[in-house]
């Protein structure tokens, strides 16, 4: 049912002439941010990511809109970047329109063991930080807490698995099971989280140990 390629498909897709069909890395993302002042000292001197550039505009390159803005990037471990503009006059950020957004909607840091995990949670704390966890997905080790300066949910983590991010196979499978439960319950007209759920009872109940 998927048509998501798998990756002996992927090894065959031509994708762009004179490039990778996969891009490379994360180069930067990019939020809105307020205050650029607090936000590089809360990335620097609580996160320890350099500041590495800057840009000042009086307008927008991509689309020519007149939005004049300081554009400001903090490095990560693996030279990727984390980057933020600010741009006067803007509104505040619309609250999300239901309490999952801010749940789901959240920025991961992979750092280096467990042993890390505890010592950036004492560390945050230390820093007034109000932190969540660790949280044990089973495949990952986690501990949550917000840039509260730009209302951003953060995520640092370590694998507890080494393949946990090389299960295609089972994502497809979670993933078609997911389309086909949503698209009976629309067909059906019925109620559509009542019949993921049922979808995860099943499945848990496949997955499970037989003791």
């Amino acid at each position: 049912m998927s048509t998501v390629l798998s990756r002996p498909q992927l090894a065959t897709l031509r994708g762009p002439a004179g490039a990778s069909p996969t891009p490379q890395m994360l180069s930067h993302l990019a939020y809105v941010t307020h205050d650029s002042e607090a936000t590089a000292e809360f990335y620097t001197q609580i996160m320890g990511m350099e500041l590495v550039n800057a840009v000042m505009d009086d307008k927008v390159p991509s689309t020519g809109d007149a939005f004049p803005y300081l554009h400001i990037f903090f490095r990560l471990g693996d030279g990727s970047t984390l980057a933020f503009f600010e741009a006067p006059g803007l509104p505040s950020r619309p609250k999300p329109a239901h309490p999952a957004y801010v749940i789901f909607d959240h920025l991961a840091f992979e750092v280096e063991s467990t042993d890390a995990i505890h010592a950036w949670k004492e560390w945050l704390v230390s820093n007034g930080v109000d932190v969540l966890g660790p949280v044990d997905h089973g495949i990952l080790l986690s501990i949550y807490f917000f840039d509260k300066i730009n209302d951003l949910r953060l995520e640092l983590t370590t694998p507890l698995q080494a393949d946990w991010n090389d299960r295609g196979a089972d994502a497809r499978r979670d993933l078609d099971a997911w389309v086909t439960a949503k698209r009976r319950a629309q067909a059906e007209g019925r109620d559509v989280a009542q019949e993921i759920v049922a979808t995860i009872a099943r499945q848990r109940q496949r997955t499970q140990p037989i003791e």
